[in-house]
């Protein structure tokens, strides 16, 4: 884990949740943040129960180690195609490890589609 972010992860003490994206890639949440995640998407409707198994079935806790790195699961990194080379993504109050190939095309499909409509006020 790179300094900059384990100083954002003070807080938890390097307590962190990993789990699935149904984008593609790991998503890495402080505890604290991804129990309070966890519980709302426990409270979704029956018709979320895809969502919810992706994200809560494939939730593992994890701990940084004195190094600051953490062990993200085979069957996440299998799934995320992670094996070799990553990035890491700073996302406001979690993270995203992504494959680089995978990242870049996910990131050349999105700005095709152009701005989403939520997004259409923004102002660079």
């Amino acid at each position: 884990m790179p300094a900059r972010h384990r100083d954002d992860l003070a807080g938890c003490q390097g307590r962190l949740t990993v789990t699935r994206h149904p984008d593609g890639c790991v998503l890495i949440y402080p505890r604290p943040t991804w129990e309070v995640r966890r519980d709302q998407l426990s409270r979704l409707p029956f018709a979320a129960r895809g969502l919810q198994r992706l994200l809560i079935g494939n939730a593992v806790d994890v701990d940084l180690d004195n190094a600051g790195r953490l062990l993200v699961p085979s069957e996440l990194r299998t799934a995320a195609d992670l094996d070799g080379e990553v990035i890491l993504c700073g996302v406001g109050a979690y993270l995203e490890l992504w494959d680089p190939e995978r990242l870049a095309q996910r990131e050349q499909e999105q700005l095709a589609d152009g701005l989403p409509p939520a997004a259409a006020d923004f102002t660079f």
